[in-house]
């Protein structure tokens, strides 16, 4: 068994049951909480689509926002100005265009403003099953620790894992991954002498990157 399968069968038995911890009920409230995550935690988005949800529900309700509502109501969230106009533009473009329905594929998803690949992989993985494997921060940093991937960008990790990863199962792993980023293998101090796979991580063996300094 190679040492790529060993720590994947490991951080299985580590972390059995990831899950999604953004909370939504269809693919057009996933997507707005996706937009609404980027620099910003998950506890924070879910408090403010808790209240943005309760007063508009559809594509053609945020469509008809101006910029400064909008921005007001998620001010919680960073960039909220940013985000506040490619969420109404993103909606003007789901009624204008696609009839009120977010749209089931790469290239439409990409097409929306403030949309960019990882946030087009969430949504369709999340929210029609696509075996996509969206590659965020915490992925690419993990994926290139762990040498399950030596791609220099977000498309050749991604690739990377794809290949690694049964399709029903990329799902699963992305949250898998990102929780072991978040609480184990962070990016400035990675709790390596806590680590269940430290046996068979380059970063621990070989000590790469050589920077940041472990945390005890």
């Amino acid at each position: 068994m190679s040492d790529k399968q060993k720590i994947l069968d490991l951080l299985a038995k580590h972390i059995p049951s990831p899950g999604p911890t953004l909370c939504y009920s269809n693919s057009f409230e996933l997507l707005i909480a996706v937009m609404l995550s980027a620099q910003c935690t998950d506890k924070q988005v879910n408090k403010t689509t808790a209240r943005l949800f309760k007063k508009y529900k559809t594509p053609g309700e945020f469509a008809a926002l101006s910029y400064d509502q909008l921005a007001e109501e998620i001010k919680g969230c960073g960039l909220y100005r940013n985000k506040s106009k490619h969420i109404i533009e993103t909606s003007r473009i789901l009624v204008d265009k696609y009839g009120g329905r977010v749209p089931d594929n790469l290239t439409g998803l990409q097409s929306l403003p403030g949309v960019g690949r990882k946030t087009a992989n969430v949504v369709l993985n999340l929210g029609f099953g696509k075996p996509t494997f969206p590659v965020d921060t915490h992925i690419f940093r993990v994926a290139r620790r762990l040498g399950l991937s030596t791609g220099k960008t977000p498309i050749q990790v991604e690739r990377n894992l794809t290949s690694l990863i049964p399709p029903g199962e990329r799902g699963a792993w992305h949250h898998r991954l990102i929780s072991f980023g978040r609480t184990t293998c962070k990016a400035q101090r990675p709790r390596c002498r806590h680590c269940v796979v430290r046996d068979y991580c380059p970063h621990v063996l070989k000590d790469i990157p050589k920077t940041p300094k472990e945390e005890k």
